[in-house]
């Protein structure tokens, strides 16, 4: 029996969580959000988790039942990230480890979006799309590590989402890609719609040019509506994810999809990929909002695997790293 305490800090949310054997305990989760318009700086993210870290661990804490002597280890992110916020969180995590005399295990945050996946929904061997403010990946496990088929070459779909959101001025509450699939929930209308020109080739994905100055214009002269542009994006990039990651599965003959990462969420996107593996004779497996979005469960799930096969970081390498692809960490506990 493990009982590991996960601590997730890679960009604007702060998530602490326990986990004892597979079983959630506790997960308690504090973002940080900007005024509609504005994005989230790493300084200004930093702070909020400094803020907001110490109150948290006591939630987390409080909510699982479990005592400090309980814990058996200590995981936090390593990376992909944001420098500042994990760096903060990294530091925390160092002290508190000396403290109270804990192991440490660096986590990275792609692979325990995976592995969280894979416990909430009871995937096996999954291609994965892995869709996130950060990371835009389509992955398949293979000889000891998570194999990367295809991914974007500019920007994220999460950070593509935003930079629109920031565009029309929508609200970063709760996100602002939240925002965007309310604003418009997929309503069959009957007007031509603004095209976006689908920028996929073969494994790659391009999202940076869906927000070029033509989604302000088309604002600025009402020859669309902001439903009518989140509509026509929504639908555009989701598509592109859906091909791509339904060629995956016919090269890997998988029977299994699953969607992690904060954009997962989404209901369209869904909806559409439940549709392709429908038509397939396959399986879809997602998550809501809980583990979708960043969080500290994730960290410790990811964590405890690691601990169970022998990982564990010294003090002196508890660093991060902003770049920290999924394919470098060596999977040994799938056999």
């Amino acid at each position: 029996m493990v009982i590991a305490m996960g601590f997730e800090g890679s960009a604007n949310k702060l998530g602490i969580g326990i986990i004892k054997d597979g079983q959630v305990l506790a997960n308690p989760r504090s973002t940080y959000i900007t005024p509609p318009g504005h994005g989230f700086l790493p300084r200004d993210t930093a702070k909020h988790h400094q803020n907001v870290i110490h109150e948290l661990i006591d939630k987390c804490l409080k909510e699982s039942g479990c005592t400090v002597d309980e814990i058996d280890v200590l995981c936090y992110t390593k990376g992909p990230g944001m420098g500042a916020p994990l760096q903060s969180v990294a530091i925390v995590v160092r002290t508190l480890a000396q403290l109270w005399n804990k192991p440490v295990v660096a986590v990275n945050h792609c692979i325990a979006h995976i592995e969280m996946g894979k416990l909430v929904t009871g995937a096996r061997n999954p291609i994965v799309l892995y869709v996130s403010g950060g990371n835009t990946q389509i992955i398949a496990y293979s000889a000891g590590r998570y194999r990367i088929f295809g991914e974007t070459i500019d920007i994220a779909v999460g950070n593509c989402l935003d930079r629109f959101a920031r565009v029309l001025k929508l609200s970063n509450d709760p996100s602002p890609g939240y925002n965007i699939e309310q604003t418009n929930k997929w309503q069959k209308r009957v007007k031509s719609w603004p095209h976006f020109h689908m920028l996929s080739k073969e494994w790659t994905f391009h999202f940076q040019d869906f927000i070029e100055d033509r989604t302000a214009n088309w604002l600025k002269t009402g020859e669309y509506t902001p439903e009518d542009l989140c509509f026509s994006l929504q639908e555009t990039i989701f598509a592109m994810l859906v091909e791509t990651t339904e060629r995956a599965m016919s090269n890997t003959n998988s029977k299994e999809v699953l969607i992690v990462g904060g954009v997962g969420c989404n209901e369209r996107l869904q909806m559409m990929m439940s549709k392709m593996a429908e038509e397939r004779g396959a399986i879809l497996y997602a998550t809501d909002e809980r583990y979708c979005i960043d969080n500290g469960a994730m960290i410790a799930q990811a964590g405890t695997l690691m601990f169970q096969s022998g990982h564990l970081t010294s003090i002196s390498q508890t660093t991060v790293t902003q770049r920290f692809r999924t394919d470098e960490v060596d999977v040994d506990w799938i056999k």
